[in-house]
């Protein structure tokens, strides 16, 4: 591989390649890994598709002189920003908000290698030094943060990031359409574009009088006094985020609006498959060898199939990001994407995942469009599954079958998270027989009923008999593979009794959970407006809501009732609340 079959990231590089300028500079908080799970490749990669000579500036260094957002010059067309493939907040710290020590998109997991809120950080460097040069902001920080929004890590309502960031323009959600669009209209004029669908811009408040079919969302300054203000937008921002036909958004900020426009359609299958056929080659850039990127070697032989989930979880990102509609691959864009995993290094013929953001989604629509383009529900399947869903798995299924054949192929895994609310016996057999590396992962989050509808999960007893089915099918094909279940304690409704009984639950099971997690309140998502306003945005009935450090971590404890030095505190905890039953029925050595 040479070095200039990626894209440049050095005056060196660009050298190589006999450039004297660049149209887009793309700094990301990431290390760069030329591979479509990564988003500053696909934008790159993206803009390269249409003539463009892009260069990417990886983990630049925002201390001292700032010479990494010097180094490259001033791009003709426009300087870009992503904070990465997570929020920066998220990515450096836990929900007791302590530092994390490790950095999975970092050589060798090195911490420290991006600042906090990194998209401001940046653009504050950049509009420092080339104030007239335009700038676009993207990617999940940026995305997530585009309106009003709660910062769980300074616990206060944060405006909008292009106030604190000062970019020209944001795109938000997936970028590849958006900024094709602000690179054509960069080429003719410096103004801030005001018309392309999927990105944001903040505009004097006189713009705003010249829209029609505009949401008019409660300000900042009013969410800051109001927290019912907030709740009452969140609901909005929603319903227009999934909505097929969508409105532009308006929110009043210090002395101007913010203007969100409506997103794209949902990818067509050619438009995504024309992204992940790009020239990716699929591994980090050279100057990382003989260092290891921990969030690349966990996905450098998996195929995503497809983007978008219409789950709606109410702690979840990835329909505020990615969208509620499923944007799927075809058959022959996978395939070929298999070949090219199976020719890079190292490959012994596993294949570590067959999936997406949930692994049992692909392809799956509504049946009228018409109906879709009403609909103002936030999940497809929960509270029921909608009558309009085509929920076929033929198509998931011959995709699974046409892999097991391919004679490079020894196991092509599913490791994405599969939804035990969409299935089909036949689907989790093949599944079950065929697809599991001897644990499946599911994420049933909760066993309380009240708790579970808040998360938008579906009742605890689909997935006891979920549990059921996949023991018997275990059983009668004499594999011993486990069902690895996810949990979350402190989500918003969530009570110190809840986990008692989830304990219970899940020992009567015979359960000792692993994967666990406290809620971590993230930028836009329905269970964070919980968390902060303490309303339902949906009913605007209170919610109650575990806050403290010392409340959430009585909660965590009841996942590990099992260990012997957790005993006496949740014994106390259950006293306190007049609870003394559960605790005898918890902690005795009888089932």
């Amino acid at each position: 591989m040479m070095l200039t079959d990626f894209l440049p990231t050095t005056k060196k590089e660009l050298e190589l390649r006999g450039w004297d300028y660049v149209d887009v500079i793309l700094f990301s908080g990431d290390a760069y890994v030329d591979h479509p799970s990564f988003g500053a490749a696909v934008i790159g990669r993206t803009l390269e598709s249409i003539g463009l000579r892009v260069a990417i500036v990886p983990q630049p260094d925002w201390h001292g002189d700032h010479r990494d957002f010097l180094k490259l010059g001033i791009p003709r067309l426009f300087f870009a920003i992503s904070a990465g493939s997570m929020d920066s907040m998220v990515n450096h710290y836990t929900a007791n908000r302590r530092r994390r020590s490790d950095d999975a998109y970092t050589p060798d997991g090195r911490a420290g290698m991006r600042p906090d809120y990194c998209t401001i950080t940046y653009a504050r460097i950049i509009k420092q030094h080339f104030p007239d040069t335009p700038l676009v902001i993207g990617g999940i920080e940026a995305s997530m943060r585009r309106l009003a929004h709660y910062d769980y890590w300074s616990d206060r309502l944060m405006p909008s990031i292009l106030q604190d960031s000062g970019a020209d323009l944001l795109i938000y959600g997936m970028g590849e359409k958006p900024v094709k669009a602000v690179a054509e209209h960069y080429a003719h004029s410096k103004e801030v574009p005001v018309d392309i669908p999927q990105t944001a811009f903040l505009a004097a408040s006189s713009f705003a009088e010249s829209l029609e079919d505009a949401v008019s969302l409660h300000s900042y300054e009013q969410c800051l006094k109001d927290k019912r203000a907030q709740a009452e937008n969140f609901r909005y921002i929603e319903e227009q985020s999934n909505s097929m036909r969508a409105m532009t958004l308006l929110q009043p900020t210090a002395g101007r609006v913010v203007v969100v426009n409506p997103p794209y359609p949902t990818m067509t299958t050619g438009e995504i498959d024309a992204s992940f056929d790009l020239p990716y080659t699929r591994l980090p850039h050279p100057k990382y060898k003989g260092k290891t990127i921990p969030a690349y070697d966990m996905i450098r032989f998996s195929v995503c199939m497809h983007r978008g989930c219409f789950g709606g979880c109410a702690f979840c990102t990835i329909s505020a990001h990615q969208g509620k509609h499923v944007a799927s691959r075809s058959k022959q864009s996978i395939l070929q994407e298999i070949e090219k995993i199976s020719q890079l290094p190292d490959f012994k013929g596993y294949l570590s995942d067959l999936g997406g953001p949930s692994a049992n989604m692909y392809m799956m629509s509504g049946k009228n469009r018409e109906l879709c383009e009403r609909c103002r529900r936030p999940s497809c399947i929960q509270p029921s599954k909608c009558k309009n869903l085509n929920d076929d798995f033929a198509p998931l299924l011959d995709i699974y079958r046409t892999v097991d054949r391919l004679p490079y192929i020894k196991k092509a895994f599913v490791g994405s998270g599969i939804r035990y609310d969409l299935i089909t016996e036949e689907y989790m057999r093949e599944v079950i027989l065929r697809h599991v590396s001897g644990r499946l992962k599911v994420a049933p989050e909760h066993t309380e009923s009240a708790v579970l509808r808040l998360m938008r999960k579906p009742d605890f007893e689909l997935f006891q008999q979920f549990n059921t089915f996949f023991d018997k099918v275990n059983r009668e094909a004499g594999l011993n593979q486990q069902l690895i279940p996810y949990f979350i304690s402190s989500h918003p409704g969530c009570t110190t009794k809840d986990m008692a009984n989830l304990a219970l639950k899940t020992k009567r099971m015979q359960f000792h959970l692993e994967q666990v997690q406290d809620f971590t309140p993230t930028p836009m998502t329905l269970a964070t407006e919980m968390y902060y306003t303490g309303l339902n945005p949906y009913t605007m009935q209170p919610v109650y809501v575990a806050r403290t450090k010392e409340q959430k971590l009585e909660q965590r404890q009841f996942f590990f009732w099992y260990k012997k030095e957790y005993a006496s505190a949740i014994r106390n905890s259950l006293h306190r609340i007049h609870c003394d039953d559960l605790a005898q029925k918890l902690l005795s050595k009888n089932k």
